[in-house]
């Protein structure tokens, strides 16, 4: 009887959330190896911004700690949004509890505003979409406007302000970079030209990581 119900009426109320919150934990695990890959093109870029500081090559070194600053905005914007993952299931949660009460879905604004903030996430921004029509045929949410989505923009990932850059650059070289745009005379002086070739390679290839990983 239930498959024919099934197969009649489609997923019952408690399967449509309990697969909703499945496709939320598999995107919490898709933001997850997402952070990991950050946080190692990072640390690579970090120690890029050292060995340029050491060379003497201030207009690299700057070049570079600006990735550093956009790689740091972009990992907190993850961070955020895979707590707002986690703040849908347990929405979702609720939802469980007054099915078993009501026997249907309720209406939702929590989740249709946190919704609506993780669309606007690239590596997550499909299935969120498709979520978000799943949830409103389902009555959770109304109807999502497209200048609905454009509410709670986010920070420009691509505009950093020169007092993050220069801070960046002030720990990284230990106070030689960095302070009020300012660098120590006393600096070592740019090494050979095949040293300069090796490091300039490896800072297009720590730019070329960050902003495939930047970008989504």
């Amino acid at each position: 009887m239930q498959s024919i119900n099934r197969f009649l009426y489609g997923p019952t109320a408690e399967e449509k959330v309990r697969a909703w919150q499945s496709k939320l934990r598999s995107e919490q695990r898709v933001i997850d190896r997402e952070m990991r890959q950050l946080d190692t093109a990072t640390k690579k870029a970090q120690q890029t911004v050292k060995q340029l500081a050491k060379k003497g090559d201030v207009k690299s070194a700057r070049i570079m700690a600006r990735e550093v600053v956009r790689s740091h905005k972009q990992m907190d914007r993850l961070s955020v949004s895979k707590a707002r993952l986690g703040s849908i299931g347990n929405q979702l949660q609720q939802q469980l509890a007054m099915v078993k009460v009501t026997g249907s879905l309720q209406k939702s604004t929590e989740i249709m505003k946190l919704s609506n903030s993780l669309i606007k996430l690239p590596q997550i921004s499909q299935t969120m979409r498709e979520m978000s029509m799943e949830m409103t045929k389902a009555g959770i949410m109304e109807e999502m406007l497209d200048d609905t989505l454009e509410m709670d923009e986010d920070e420009d990932l691509d505009v950093e302000a020169d007092a993050e850059v220069d801070k960046v650059l002030y720990d990284l070289t230990e106070g030689k970079l960095g302070q009020a745009g300012t660098f120590q005379e006393n600096l070592p002086s740019i090494q050979d030209q095949t040293e300069d070739e090796e490091t300039e390679r490896a800072m297009e290839q720590y730019r070329q990581q960050l902003n495939g990983l930047l970008s989504g």
